[in-house]
């Protein structure tokens, strides 16, 4: 007999070949009903997966919805395979796994590539599968056997993945009624009939090489998105029908901010009037840093290969670095350009080790720390093409980016400090956010101690600011930190419920020791600084975006390109209407005329689309009183005042957080 322990303590003695399902039944049918899945000694199993010995039990139903949303999405993801499959004969399968708001499955179609024109006969026979309610079987297959059966059917694919795999080894496979199987891991529903034929959308299909290697096939990949009802799949397509509609790259066109093309792959054009945005947050940040003791600096963009291969740069992030020679030789027109014993140079992806330099300029003292060195800071990373996306990820791009040259007894209240910044910022924005804690990774530099030491104090120091609760949305990220130091991350939500992860803050020593910083302490002798790296923005680019996206291209008057537009009814009215922008502009407040022969609501058409504040109408009677007619983006009807008054209210409306 084996012994199951249920959550409430309780013991229960069941005979071998006994499952989940069994003791649900047993407890009661409105479990049995519910119960959808297992946690067997805290690993997710299926419901009719029998037990193997004594273990603990926690049943699973769908108000586990974390659990729940991952089992459903796994097996639509099968759905979709056979659904695929009995449409479009001779089509082979390969990988589909779940994602974070549903699942995608990757073909190789027998005679043309996948189009979305498909979507609708595959979500049709998807629904029929559903319906018919098929169990979804585990059983255990030698490698051997499977590899040949899969080599049998055609299925070459799924034959290569699983010679990949040890010999010797038992693989799981998963059948659908009695027709359609493929081989995975689990776990799954106990039927397709579990899963809601209303709950999901399949929503493109894109091309996929196989295993990811541009060598490899190409293949057809399906997504879609799947929940466990109805009312949650509407929920989500609004809310992709509102990102679409925030996209920040057609609110950037819209609104002539910005462009980005191919002759400047993964930079971005600035207009303009983007470009003010950008300078409006550039001069925030500067009061923002000189406020909190930051001392600016500007340092070189490319720098020698050896000090990358110092700092640990060269070693771990050399494939994300644009890498130049030193100095080209002079060749003859059929030679090689750059010859082999080149001095190389890179293009810096990121600040921190020049402020490492400037810090090794002339003795510091304990009595100099801490010392922090702030730099918006123009860095080069080579991502990969299919990476790149509008503002969001970029090759260039800018960091306000600051490190923090502090002693061992410095550290939890330059943290605690920094965590101070961070609200106020953010808030400043209009945003709410979470903060997590990124753990050690498998690989990384220092020793054991360095990482306990440095972790504790990002964990004190949150702890002291009073974030370290579920309503900041307090986690800690085992494996994600960075190879030298662990970080603080803070993840911002937008307008739409969407969170972004932005600022961050890392404890490190490592970086210090292999480039040789250090103070004189009080004691007299030398000793190694903490180096806490640390941006607010993260960069410019992406922060835009995000910006961008949350206001819905509204953005808050003091960031807006143009503030206000002073429009013209009839021709009679221009002469006062260029008074009016005159005025305006002495006021500091970013004013254009339009004085097109256009009717008035066209230009009220246009510039809300264009996300103008403040629209001024005037006419012949307005020049007459000297009034305006004020039309608010957003807002119903107009009010006339007083230009004189119109001008005091825009100046406060236009002035930056810092300075109400």
């Amino acid at each position: 007999m084996f012994r199951i322990t249920l959550p409430d303590g309780s013991v229960r003695e069941v005979a071998p070949g006994t499952t989940p399902a069994d003791i649900a039944a047993a407890i009661g049918p409105g479990l049995a009903k519910a119960a959808i899945a297992a946690r067997v000694d805290g690993e997710l199993r299926d419901i009719g997966r029998a037990f193997e010995g004594d273990a603990q039990l926690a049943l699973v139903t769908s108000r586990d919805e974390a659990d729940a949303l991952e089992l459903a999405r796994h097996d639509y993801a099968h759905v979709l395979a056979e659904a695929v499959q009995s449409l479009f004969p001779g089509t082979q399968i390969t990988f589909g796994p779940s994602t974070d708001d549903g699942f995608y499955y990757d073909f190789a179609p027998k005679d043309r590539p996948f189009t979305e024109e498909d979507l609708p006969a595959i979500e049709e026979a998807m629904r029929k599968i559903i319906a018919a309610d098929k169990p979804l079987k585990r059983s255990v297959v030698a490698r051997d056997r499977l590899i040949a059966d899969w080599a049998a059917a055609g299925e070459t694919f799924k034959a290569q993945w699983a010679a990949e795999l040890p010999e010797g080894e038992e693989l799981t496979v998963y059948s659908s009624g009695d027709d359609w199987y493929d081989m995975c891991r689990g776990p799954h529903l106990a039927s397709t009939g579990k899963l809601d034929p209303a709950a999901f959308k399949l929503t493109r299909v894109s091309g996929a090489y196989w295993r990811g290697d541009q060598n490899n096939a190409m293949l057809s990949r399906v997504y879609g998105t799947g929940w466990l009802n109805k009312k949650q799949l509407d929920a989500h397509l609004f809310k992709l029908e509102e990102a679409a509609k925030r996209d920040h790259r057609k609110l950037g066109n819209e609104m002539d901010l910005f462009h980005l093309q191919q002759e400047a792959h993964g930079s971005v054009f600035w207009h303009p009037k983007g470009y003010m945005i950008w300078r409006e947050l550039e001069a925030y940040m500067r009061r923002a840093i000189d406020a909190a003791g930051y001392r600016e600096v500007k340092t070189p963009q490319v720098m020698d290969a050896r000090q990358w291969e110092q700092s640990g740069h060269w070693g771990k992030y050399r494939e994300n670095m644009f890498v130049i020679p030193d100095e080209v030789p002079n060749v003859e027109d059929e030679g090689p350009i750059v010859s082999n014993d080149a001095e190389w140079m890179a293009l810096k992806p990121m600040n921190c080790p020049a402020h490492v330099l400037i810090f090794r300029q002339g003795i510091k003292s304990y009595r100099d720390l801490p010392l922090r060195l702030y730099e918006n800071g123009c860095c080069h990373r080579n991502e990969p093409h299919g990476a790149l996306h509008g503002l969001m990820r970029v090759r260039q791009f800018t960091q306000d980016d600051a490190h923090i040259f502090c002693r061992e007894d410095q550290i939890v209240a330059e943290v605690q400090a920094f965590c101070a910044l961070a609200d106020r910022i953010y808030k400043d924005f209009g945003f709410s956010y979470s903060i997590k804690l990124a753990l050690r990774p498998e690989k990384r530099f220092g020793t054991e101690e360095m990482w306990d030491k440095a972790e504790n104090e990002l964990r004190d120091a949150v702890a002291k600011a009073g974030l370290n609760t579920p309503e900041y949305g307090w986690e800690e990220l085992p494996g994600e930190g960075a190879f030298y130091a662990p970080k603080l991350e803070w993840h911002l939500t937008d307008a739409i419920g969407r969170t972004w992860q932005v600022g961050t803050i890392q404890s490190d020593r490592v970086l210090p020791d292999r480039l040789d910083a250090s103070y004189v302490g009080e004691d007299g002798e030398r000793h190694r600084p903490v180096m806490l790296h640390r941006a607010i923005f993260g960069s410019y680019e992406r922060f835009i975006g995000i910006l961008i996206e949350h206001f819905a291209g509204k953005l808050p008057m003091w960031l807006a390109p143009v503030q206000a537009v002073v429009a013209t009814i009839v021709s009679d009215a221009d002469g006062y209407a260029n008074e009016a922008v005159a005025k305006l502009k002495a006021a500091g407040i970013r004013t254009e005329s339009d004085l097109r022969n256009e009717k008035i609501n066209y230009k009220v058409r246009e510039h809300s689309l264009a996300k103008v504040p403040h629209l001024l109408v005037v006419g012949k009677r307005e020049a007459e009183e000297g009034t305006v007619a004020v039309r608010s983006l957003g807002g119903e009807g107009q009010k006339v005042m007083p230009l004189d008054e119109a001008i005091e209210w825009l100046r406060g409306e236009a002035l930056p957080p810092d300075l109400c």
